[in-house]
């Protein structure tokens, strides 16, 4: 089966993976959607401008961070290997903390309520997660255990012969988690305007929903980070699942204020 390539073109002695260009394309979309809820709700655009500029290398380092520590036996004697994050290799988890923490910052720097900060770029992430899930989708990464030849034809044509990996097909979960993802981004559309919401909602089902998820599709996947014998991300979607659940009631009973 002919594959499609990591490489999108090259510029001469440079190529240009898909992984980065998808990642670039998610990017691009989130600041799009940020630009308008900012304006919506009547927050300067510039705010977006400075998340940018320091909380997207931040969430790149973290994310890269994250992974390697979680594979540092293939790390440890290839050094060089670390910045290679065109061949794959971003933890969404640590992207998220780096993202959070660079948003505390700039929100207090502000003036701005975090969890309206956080309200504001939650639709952002969630799309930029379900379009990022398409760069591992080229490097055949993020995919499940074996699957047999009927299921594996239930889905579109490409999408079989990138899942044809060594001889075997591949349970698609980088595709469950890309609708799950686009799901929620859907959800948080449709909520965000409803009387019901209040300031810090819209983020805290953005962080519940996707870790709901994410903690039944990880159990699926065969490239898991461990921490020992369990599976990293579903410990921490777990604990992100039920910390966001009970702010999200406390922050029903009484205003949050950070």
């Amino acid at each position: 089966m002919i594959l499609i390539d990591p490489v999108a073109f090259t510029i001469g002695p440079f190529s240009i993976y898909w992984y980065g260009l998808i990642i670039g394309i998610a990017i691009s979309v989130g600041i799009v959607l940020a630009f308008q809820e900012c304006k919506r709700r009547g927050i300067d655009p510039e705010f977006v401008l400075d998340f940018i500029i320091t909380g997207i290398p931040v969430a790149i380092i973290l994310a890269r961070l994250y992974y390697v520590i979680f594979n540092w036996e293939l790390y440890r004697g290839n050094i060089g290997d670390i910045i290679a994050t065109w061949h794959g290799g971003l933890a969404i988890h640590g992207a998220i903390l780096g993202g959070f923490l660079v948003l505390i910052y700039l929100s207090r720097k502000r003036g701005i309520s975090i969890w309206l900060a956080a309200d504001i770029m939650a639709p952002s992430l969630i799309l930029g997660q379900a379009i990022g899930r398409w760069g591992n989708f080229i490097n055949q990464e993020a995919h499940g255990g074996i699957v047999s030849r009927e299921f594996i034809s239930h889905f579109p044509v490409f999408i079989q012969k990138q899942m044809f990996i060594d001889g075997h097909y591949y349970h698609p979960t980088f595709l469950y988690e890309s609708i799950w993802d686009i799901l929620i981004f859907l959800l948080l559309i449709f909520i965000r305007r409803k009387n019901f919401i209040k300031t810090g909602d819209i983020f805290l089902i953005y962080a519940g929903g996707y870790s709901l998820g994410r903690f039944f599709i990880e159990n699926m996947r065969t490239d898991s980070l461990m921490f020992g014998p369990y599976q990293v991300a579903r410990i921490v979607s777990i604990i992100i699942l039920v910390i966001s659940i009970i702010i999200l009631v406390w922050n029903h009973r009484k205003s949050i204020k950070v």
